[in-house]
Formats: structure tokens, C-alpha cells, sequence
């Protein structure tokens, strides 16, 4: 019997900006990953077994490949298990290279986006992205630089441009 794993994002820190999808998954899981940058509140009273996977700068409480490894096996025993990052699982969080070992194993998967911080740290201190006649585009950067490419790969500025940039330097 397969299980299955959902990944959800968690949102930009604040509990109570999880997506209702992502919570109704939570309810449902039999175990959960989750990351660092998770608030412990969408944890309590959860039925869930919960593991931490969560990694800082420099110190990872797991290896990457440990954590894939997590979630094939316990798919594989026929658990349903959530993988909780913060902001949007898709945005800088490995989900794709997580989904691709579960495919590889014939694990089903889905992804239950989150609101990014991208969007909503500037939304939460009055600042919107966009902004009609000012504003028309936005660059959502990762400010880390890559140990084999010392460049960033930022491109021109704009001035109608809103530059976010994420885990920062």
C-alpha cells in the first residue's frame, strides 16, 4: 500500500496565514516534516507524529538526502505525510528536488502552495508590490550566492521594478 506525500507551505511566519487547504492537510497527515522557519502553533494539538528536518545557515538537523530518503519510506509504508515549509513550498524550499526522488518511487504527491513572503512581508508592512502607474513588475531574487558561481544572477535594475530578495546575504 502507498501512501502519499503533500507538501504545504506554511506561509511567511504567522499562523494564521496557512492556506485553508494546507491546514486541512495537516489534519489529515500521519507524520510531518517540517522546516525551521515553521511557527510551533500549526503544530499543537495535531495527531501527527512530528519530525523536524529543519536546516539554518550552516547547521542542518538532517541531510537533504536523509530527508528525501524519510519521505519515500514512510509513503511507501502507506502513510500520508505532509512536508511543511515555510512561505511557499515551491519558492527556494527543494520541493522539486524531493519530488523528483518521489516519482523515481512511484510515490503520489501534491503541492499545496503558500502565500510566499515575497509578497506578503512587504503586504504586511503597507507596501504592495505592484502599484498601478508606478510599478508594473516584479523580481523575486535569491541573494546566495552559489559556492561553484561566486555571481548573482540579478538582472538589470528597472526603475518600475519591485526587487524582493530573499534569504539575503
Amino acid at each position: 500500500m502507498t501512501g502519499r506525500v503533500v507538501f504545504v507551505g506554511a506561509g511567511p511566519g504567522d499562523p494564521d496565514l496557512i492556506t485553508l487547504r494546507g491546514w486541512r492537510a495537516l489534519q489529515q497527515a500521519d507524520v510531518v516534516l517540517y522546516d525551521s522557519l515553521v511557527d510551533p502553533g500549526l503544530l499543537e494539538g495535531l495527531e501527527a507524529e512530528r519530525v523536524f528536518v529543519g536546516k539554518r545557515c550552516g547547521r542542518h538537523s538532517m541531510r537533504q538526502e536523509a530527508i528525501t530518503a524519510l519521505l519515500v519510506r514512510l509513503a511507501l509504508e502507506g502513510r500520508c505525510v505532509v512536508r511543511l515549509k515555510g512561505g511557499d513550498p515551491a519558492v527556494f524550499g527543494r520541493t522539486g528536488e524531493e519530488a523528483l526522488d518521489l516519482v523515481r518511487f512511484g510515490v503520489p504527491f501534491a503541492i499545496v502552495p503558500g502565500v510566499s513572503s515575497a509578497v506578503a512581508a512587504p503586504a504586511l508592512a503597507g507596501i504592495p508590490v505592484t502599484h498601478r502607474g508606478l510599478v508594473d513588475s516584479v523580481c523575486v531574487l535569491s541573494a546566495n550566492r552559489q559556492k561553484d558561481n561566486p555571481q548573482l544572477s540579478i538582472p538589470p535594475y528597472h526603475p518600475r521594478t519591485t526587487i524582493v530578495l530573499l534569504m539575503a546575504l
